[in-house]
């Protein structure tokens, strides 16, 4: 598989909410950072951060990520899309531009960013700053 068709495995996993397919596309040493302003955000290192990040995420908001373009940049794929979803704690629903940049190598996910407007975002959870 190309680096691009293993992400689109990767966001088909986390749609059908596979968390074990999603570990089986990480490498054993796999970052994942987000805004840690955010519930689910921080720096999660290893298996059982990715596990933990996805496991946080999952119980703050049921999301799908919508890819309006993907391309690979060296060892890096860059998603830009939107993030759709609700918030599970108070039914408020969101509709907001997201960028992913995912780093590969020898076919595993060695690190994933997340960016996206985390005021936004923290106004919907009912965090506003």
């Amino acid at each position: 598989m190309s680096n691009i068709e293993i992400i689109q495995e990767l966001y088909r996993a986390f749609e059908a909410e596979g968390l074990d397919r999603i570990l089986e596309l990480c490498d054993p040493d796999c970052v994942v950072t987000q805004d840690d302003a955010l519930p689910w955000g921080g720096r999660h290192e290893g298996l059982d951060g990715v596990a933990t990040f996805g496991i946080a995420l999952g119980g703050t908001v049921h999301s799908v990520v919508t890819a309006d373009a993907m391309f690979e940049a060296g060892d890096r794929v860059i998603q830009c899309g939107r993030s759709r979803g609700t918030v599970l704690a108070n039914g408020a629903e969101f509709d907001m531009p997201e960028v992913h940049v995912w780093t590969l190598r020898n076919g595993k996910v060695t690190a994933a960013e997340f960016y996206i407007d985390t005021h936004t975002m923290l106004d919907v959870l009912g965090q506003a700053s």
